[in-house]
């Protein structure tokens, strides 16, 4: 994310730069404002040790919210180089975009020559082959992807629209490298992974081992009386602890974390690994047998049984 955000700045010669409140995207400094994840559940604050001057380049607004949206990149147009987000947030829970959202987000960022990156390090592969950009029909001038192309080795790749691409050395001035750049274990390992990928009907079956899962999951959150709030989108899900509608940081923050604790220590004991903290997204798993998803349910009908008697 931080070669991706410093190429916008010399394509656009502009320094500013747009994210949304809860929304990761790495540990660079000019990323952890208002960031989601380990930054909210640890009660971290956003930034400390980076430099206030690195901080004032960025912007960080409210996802989901059109109108807040509009207004920042046309007030700050002419400054702004990039906006980066995730187009499905899984750092504050799973987030799905409102409908009509991520276009507007590229219908402005296009008239206004800003450069849109997608992270879809959580996203790519996993929502569809091309990822949210196939899934919503939406084009980033630059996407960035994580350990799904190194089949789950360390690795990241960014890339996008030749023009801005072209920017990188020796064709242009930004340098790019790394002692680990084109490890040929981690190539292996993706190459095989995205072969796994293309195998006919594979996100077709992933979508519903989701679904049902999501469904039974609701059913068990009704039949003992749980307030659960769940949010899907293929593969990634997020059962948060409220009875309101979680679509955006704040609203997110609503979610009763104690008893999310309580469920996730409880499911532990019976040996099924959630994510430890309520702002980790959770995912379904080709791996995963119809069997294993039905103990997870079962299991999770007794914590939360066992949650509500106290």
């Amino acid at each position: 994310m931080l070669s991706a955000v410093r190429l916008a700045k010399v394509y656009t010669g502009r320094n500013g730069v747009v994210k949304f409140d809860g929304c990761y995207h790495g540990h660079a400094d000019s990323f952890l404002v208002k960031a989601g994840s380990g930054i909210i559940t640890l009660g971290i604050p956003g930034s400390p040790g980076v430099p206030e001057d690195v901080v004032r380049h960025t912007i960080s607004i409210p996802y989901n919210n059109q109108v807040v949206l509009e207004k920042t990149l046309r007030d700050n147009a002419a400054t702004l180089a990039c906006v980066i987000v995730e187009p499905v947030a899984g750092n504050m829970g799973c987030v799905p975009p409102r409908a009509g959202f991520l276009k507007k987000l590229r219908d402005l960022t296009r008239e206004l020559g800003i450069v849109l990156i997608f992270d879809e390090v959580i996203t790519g592969f996993r929502l569809a082959y091309g990822g949210a950009q196939e899934l919503f029909g939406i084009d980033a001038d630059l996407t960035c992807f994580g350990k799904i192309i190194g089949g789950g080795l360390p690795v990241g790749a960014y890339g996008g629209k030749a023009e801005i691409m072209n920017c990188i050395a020796p064709d242009g001035p930004v340098y790019q490298a790394g002692t680990l750049a084109g490890n040929p274990l981690a190539m292996a390992a993706g190459v095989a992974t995205l072969k796994l990928l293309q195998q006919p009907g594979f996100y077709a079956s992933l979508e519903e081992k989701a679904t049902r899962y999501a469904e039974g999951l609701a059913q068990v959150a009704q039949g003992a009386g749980m307030p659960v709030e769940l949010n899907r989108a293929g593969s990634m899900l997020t059962g948060f602890f409220t009875d309101r509608p979680v679509t955006d940081f704040h609203s997110a923050l609503g979610a009763d974390t104690e008893r999310y604790a309580q469920h996730y220590r409880q499911m532990l004991s019976q040996r099924i690994y959630l994510a430890p903290s309520q702002f980790e997204v959770a995912f379904i798993s080709a791996a995963q047998s119809d069997a294993d998803l039905e103990r997870a349910l079962k299991m999770t009908e007794w914590s939360f049984k066992k949650i509500l008697q106290g």
